[in-house]
């Protein structure tokens, strides 16, 4: 990605990433670099990834309270977010209060190691319905330059939790 072409650090809530071909190169290049596979089927790219992957995709800048700034159809009917509640909400919020220590470790450890396979966390929808999210991958967005640019995560697996 070259600066200059976007807010590189993904401040501007304005900006629509969804078929975005450079964020979509981010988040790509920096899946196969840090996870050693590609983050999608041969021969697809920004539109298979936004509208027809069955598996969600989230990623959040690096705000202070990291914003999420991409959520893909999945992610949006997993989470009962439309677009834009999605780009406008913090990510702290995709986990209840008591759930959030859990979350922050999970980030953490991905801060060390550059990204976290097989991650399983509770997680919570717009509808409060909570679901425990499995085998996610959580990886940093680093551009071409080595400048961390956000994280992201993919996941193709979560179970609901039957109220109590």
């Amino acid at each position: 990605m070259q600066d200059g072409q976007h807010d590189c650090n993904y401040t501007d809530a304005g900006l629509d990433l969804s078929y975005d071909l450079e964020f979509y190169a981010l988040m790509a290049e920096s899946f196969e670099r840090s996870v050693g596979r590609s983050l999608t089927p041969e021969g697809q790219g920004a539109k298979w990834l936004y509208g027809r992957s069955p598996a969600v995709v989230l990623a959040h800048n690096t705000d202070a309270d990291p914003r999420f700034i991409y959520a893909n159809r999945a992610a949006q009917a997993c989470f009962d977010y439309s677009w834009d509640e999605f780009i406008t909400l913090p990510s702290r919020l995709s986990a209840k209060a008591p759930d959030r220590a859990e979350r922050d470790r999970m980030l953490k450890a991905l801060a060390a190691n550059g990204f976290i396979a097989d991650h399983r966390g509770l997680r919570i929808a717009k509808s409060g319905r909570r679901f425990y999210i499995e085998k996610a991958i959580v990886w940093d967005l680093v551009d071409r330059s080595g400048h961390r640019r956000g994280q992201a995560a993919t996941f193709d697996s979560w179970q609901d939790v039957q109220a109590d």
